[in-house]
Formats: structure tokens, sequence, C-alpha cells
């Protein structure tokens, strides 16, 4: 039986930033990082849209993905000469009718109020700015000026897991059938490989399967699997300056090379727990819910040819679609960092920052998490934020 100081369930972006950031604050103690697909295959990391953005409707969304983004900017001090992530600042394109104006208003007041680069124009002044843009049942949009676009998650996640080789963790290629507990304390983790970790403190930083970690432990933590469709396709007009667009019925499309990529058709309404292992596209969606939506928003794109699509699978949390971040209140040994429902590549690097101070120093003190804390979720007390996407 292996004995670790800190077991991280998950190895992917969450977890390695974590584990990155524990050796930076000083943490000598060990550390095993288990990962049970370390190809990343099936990662929520990889098969994700990539993007970072600081148009969310609460303040503490914002905040963590300004520390990542201050990250971007000094990503080879961090990492090295050769650290490049491809990080392209196009900026995202928020639309709003006239029923949602209020929201987008009120978000953007909070966004600017935290220094966010974001302007608010109305439909003819983004018809100005963008030309191939429809403003047919447009009221408005929020547009971020600087400071958000899209990157290569692959290369942002190897440079996390790069800079780990010479930090003394332990990568382990195993999933975790079992937690044990003594009283209010986590004693164990039993891998599938038969091997037993005793462990000082557990961290669930297993995306999707999230919610059944914490079950594992004997603990409820709402967060479930839900499968998420990209298509690529191509079309004859290259909009160089076009933005990650988001339409008012949440479709969102962004320039990728010389392709765009696109998704958002899935009704949440009735929505079920995806099966872990389906990572079939819903081929459908593109031409019965997108291609009708695009051709509307960017008449150019009426005649578009889709290319091929992939499915990952979203982290979603039932309560409130807001992370869950910090130890559980009984068992303080078991740490969250869950549930980011869609925005967990680009908040990464502030959540494993923001719990490596906790776990050593004994509390926050680059970004404030207390906000994110288990306690609401045992109390069924939402925290949400409006703008998922």
């Amino acid at each position: 039986m292996a004995n670790y100081d800190i077991v991280i369930i998950g190895g992917a972006i969450v977890g390695a930033s974590l584990a990155y950031y524990l050796r930076g604050e000083g943490f000598s103690g060990s550390i095993a990082l288990i990962e049970r697909d370390p190809q990343f295959a099936h990662s929520a990391t990889t098969l994700s849209a990539a993007s970072i953005r600081q148009q969310f409707s609460i303040p503490e969304n914002i905040r963590l993905s300004q520390f990542t983004l201050k990250l971007f900017r000094r990503l080879k001090e961090e990492f090295g000469p050769d650290a490049e992530i491809d990080f392209h600042e196009g900026g995202y394109l928020i639309l709003a009718s006239e029923t949602g104006l209020p929201v987008l208003k009120a978000n953007h007041d909070t966004q600017v109020a935290e220094g966010a680069d974001i302007v608010l124009e109305d439909a003819a002044t983004l018809a100005r700015r963008f030309p191939w843009l429809s403003g047919e049942g447009i009221s408005a949009g929020a547009y971020g000026v600087s400071g958000e676009g899209w990157f290569d998650a692959h290369a942002y996640l190897h440079l996390f897991r790069k800079a780990l080789r010479g930090r003394k963790v332990d990568f382990i290629t195993a999933s975790a059938t079992a937690i044990a507990r003594k009283g209010n304390r986590i004693a164990s983790v039993t891998l599938d490989n038969g091997e037993v970790l005793e462990a000082g403190i557990v961290v669930n930083a297993a995306g999707p399967n999230a919610g059944k970690v914490a079950a594992l432990a004997g603990l409820e933590l709402p967060v479930e699997p839900r499968k998420r469709n990209v298509f690529v396709f191509e079309a004859h007009e290259k909009y160089v300056d076009m933005p990650l667009l988001v339409d008012p019925s949440g479709i969102y499309v962004r320039p990728e090379g010389s392709v765009y990529i696109t998704g958002g058709a899935e009704s949440e309404e009735g929505e079920q727990a995806a099966d872990p292992a389906d990572f079939e596209p819903e081929w459908g969606l593109f031409e019965d819910v997108i291609w009708p939506t695009l051709a509307t928003r960017i008449p150019a794109f009426e005649a578009i040819k889709m290319t091929r699509a992939w499915v990952g699978h979203y982290d979603y949390n039932t309560l409130d679609q807001n992370a869950v971040i910090g130890p559980h209140p009984e068992v303080a040994n078991f740490i969250f960092a869950n549930g980011f429902s869609g925005h967990g590549l680009q908040q990464a690097p502030a959540v494993g920052k923001a719990l490596s101070e906790l776990i050593v120093h004994g509390g926050y003190r680059s970004v404030d998490c207390t906000a994110f804390a288990y306690q609401r979720v045992a109390e069924g007390r939402a925290f949400r934020e409006l703008n998922v996407i």
C-alpha cells in the first residue's frame, strides 16, 4: 500500500494545474496524479472549444478567467521560451434580443466594473463593425475588444503536464473504484489495478465523472456528464475579423484556421446525463438547428459544407452551472474542483493556484473562491452563472 500526502483524481487541466501550483507554493509532500485516459482522447479538456472570455454574469467567474488571461500574457516567462498555445485574441460577441437586453446590460456593467475590455453596442453599430453580420432580431451585443479568444487546448495541457515531470509528481494510469473513510476523514483510494493509496488529502478533479467520484466517498455532488457536439464546416467566405459569436439562441460559431467550428444546439430541457461511452455526434443537430440559425445571422453562411464533428462531455452542475471549489464542510480532507459547466478549461489555472494556497497556507490569496464553496450544495442554494455557453 502506497502512501501519499495528496491524491488528485483526474489528471487533465484542473488536476495538472493544482499539482503544478502546489509545488510552486512550496508543498514538499508526496503527490499522486491519477488519470484513467492518459492520451486524453475522451477528456473534456481536449474536446472542448478551447476558449477564454471575461463575459460572465458574476464577478467571481470573471476573476478566475482574468487570472488565466494574465498567465497567457506571461506564458514564456512561466513555462519557458518555447511555450506556445496559439492564443488568438479574437474576442467574443454575445448577442441579445430585446427580451435578453436587460440581462446583457447587467452583465456588461459587472464586467466593466471588473476591468474587462468589453463594449456594448446596438445592432446598427455592430453591423458597421462587422458588415457580414445580420442584425435581424438583435437589439445589441457585447464585444470583447481584448482579453478574449481561443487557443490550442492540447498544447495548453501539455505545458502543465510537461512542467510536472521535474516536480516529483507520480503519474498513475488508473481509475478510482473506491474511497475509504474513517469517520469524517478520507483514509484511502482504491484503484482499478488493485492498488490502494493511503491519502492525507484527496482532490476530486474528475471532470464529468466528478459526481461518481464523490459518491465513492459517500458524498453528494450534483455534477454529471452532458453531451456537447462540435461541428466543423467550410465556407467560401473567410472572415478574419470574426470573433466567437454567440447567437441569442445559444448557437455559437468561430473561425478555426481555414474552417469554422460551431455548436450550442443541445436543448437542456429534459436533458439527461450522458452515457460515458457515447461519443457519437448527433448529426441532425447541424442541419436542423445550427445551419438555419447561422444562415440567418450570417447570410453568407447559407452555403456551407459540414465536414466533420466531435463530441465532448461537459461537467454539468445541475444545481447552478457553476463550479464547486474547496473542502467538504464535514469531510475536510476531501476537496472539490468540479462542476465548471463549460468554463473549466479557462479557469483551471486560477483554481489550481487558489486550492494550492488553501492547502499550503490555509487560505485563498490570489483568487478568493469562497463563493464557490460546497456549503451551497449542502443547502441546495444556487449560486447561478447566467452567461453559460
